[in-house]
């Protein structure tokens, strides 16, 4: 298994260690062809991607592209921001990106009290106490990640079940039909191989992500391979290997309505 492209790292735009540059210079190393460099959404309240910023991020990306020959998507991990399935990434902000990858994240200014009591409360407190939320909680998670799918372009959703528990196989279905990427993360292990069977059974697409916060983990695809070796997804089902590259729903959008 060969990774043809990584779609999910920062910069120091959020919270990464190394610059736009760097990054790809450490992709161009591993021999991928593609690099998503995707920002914190807006509304994460300490290491968010700054509106005024995206003139400058996309210079250095454009540059990085010239110097290197990689292609360079400019791209930001959205919040989910609301149940009914809102994010931090506006209509009016589509037109600035390549790619739009969405997850959900701490310390984070939702839409409401009452989502943020929903969707993050719950589901924290219940990880802190080493537990899953009740079923009403993963009914809600579900809820959001659905609406979510429905309501925007999104392209990939990132770390799927990481401390907030959702009805897997629901979320995958809608994916499959919207056609929304389902991430291997491999930062950290976030769902098991049992999980990633029964998401597959749905007939979902994945994407191995590295989620790199620094340019030495670029293209990292470690616990993705320890999954794969236990789960039972052939990997044609992995559109970002082999010299795959996927389709994205953004690009689509923005052709159809910008």
């Amino acid at each position: 298994m060969i990774l043809t492209a990584d779609y999910h790292t920062h910069t120091p735009y959020s919270h990464g260690k190394n610059t736009v540059l760097e990054n790809v210079l450490a992709a161009k190393a591993k021999g991928l062809q593609q690099l998503g460099i995707t920002d914190h959404g807006f509304n994460h309240l300490i290491f968010g991607l700054k509106r005024k910023n995206l003139a400058d991020l996309r210079a250095e990306i454009t540059e990085a592209e010239k110097l290197t020959g990689v292609k360079v998507l400019m791209g930001m991990e959205s919040n989910v921001t609301s149940v009914d399935g809102e994010t931090d990434m506006k209509k009016s902000d589509l037109q600035y990106f390549d790619i739009y990858l969405c997850g959900i994240h701490e310390v984070l200014r939702y839409k409401s009290f009452s989502d943020m009591y929903n969707i993050l409360f719950k589901n924290y407190s219940a990880y802190k106490r080493g537990k899953k939320p009740s079923d009403k909680v993963i009914e809600t998670t579900t809820k959001a990640y659905i609406n979510v799918i429905k309501n925007n372009p999104v392209d990939i959703l990132t770390h799927i079940n990481y401390k907030c528990y959702c009805n897997l196989e629901e979320v995958a279905k809608c994916c499959a039909d919207y056609g929304t990427y389902i991430e291997i993360n491999t930062k950290k292990r976030h769902v098991s191989a049992e999980e990633l069977n029964l998401m597959a059974s749905t007939g979902v697409r994945f994407v191995i992500d590295s989620d790199a916060h620094s340019a030495d983990r670029v293209g990292d695809t470690k616990i993705a391979e320890e999954l794969l070796a236990e789960a039972d997804i052939p990997l044609d089902r992995i559109d970002n290997i082999d010299g795959r590259l996927p389709k994205f729903r953004l690009a689509q959008y923005k052709t159809e309505n910008l």
